[in-house]
């Protein structure tokens, strides 16, 4: 029986883009405008998209999941400088373990190279983004879905939209100068 299997190997540039992605994050997981109903506005899920559309599938998907992972264990990487697993299974959990998906799911569509497919791409990652979310805060805080809709959906349509804008702007242009030096395949 012949199996085709598929190897994904890191290299060290991989790794080093992944760093320096999981860094990004945490610096952008800090710009924060406190919002009405606690769910703050944050430029994290910009960072999130950038590295998907950057990176890829599986480095950003990577990238996220090594965020996760220092967030996790303590590393004030969270928005506030926040830091351990409580901040992952809080109020905004739901919007944190979404990351990976977010990401996975942008890359997936920029690696297709069909802008596009792309802008459906991000479109769909920050649905999946807001309603992981959304459920998250419902779950944690007992609200009805009705509730963590008005205060972890609705107010971030117009933020996101804007965002995937300016991130559609800057992340193909990028993506596109970083492919042509042979810095990412």
């Amino acid at each position: 029986m012949n199996r085709k299997t598929t190897k994904f190997n890191l290299k060290l540039r991989d790794m080093c883009f992944i760093a320096i992605f999981t860094a990004i994050i945490s610096v952008l997981a800090q710009v924060t405008i406190p919002m009405p109903l606690g769910v703050p506005l944050t430029l994290q899920t910009f960072a999130v998209m950038l590295a998907g559309i950057i990176l890829g599938a599986k480095r950003a998907a990577i990238a996220l999941f090594v965020y996760i992972m220092l967030g996790a264990i303590g590393v004030p990487v969270f928005t506030n400088f926040g830091g351990g697993f409580a901040r992952i299974i809080g109020p905004w959990g739901g919007f944190i373990i979404s990351f990976p998906v977010m990401a996975f799911v942008i890359g997936l569509c920029v690696e297709t190279e069909k802008k596009s497919l792309l802008l459906l791409g991000l479109v769909l990652g920050v649905i999946i983004n807001l309603s992981t979310g959304m459920f998250g805060l419902a779950f944690y805080s007992r609200a009805t879905l009705q509730e963590a809709f008005w205060a972890a959906f609705a107010p971030f349509i117009v933020v996101e939209i804007i965002k995937i804008g300016m991130v559609f702007t800057i992340g193909v242009p990028v993506r596109h100068i970083l492919k042509k030096g042979g810095f990412l395949q």
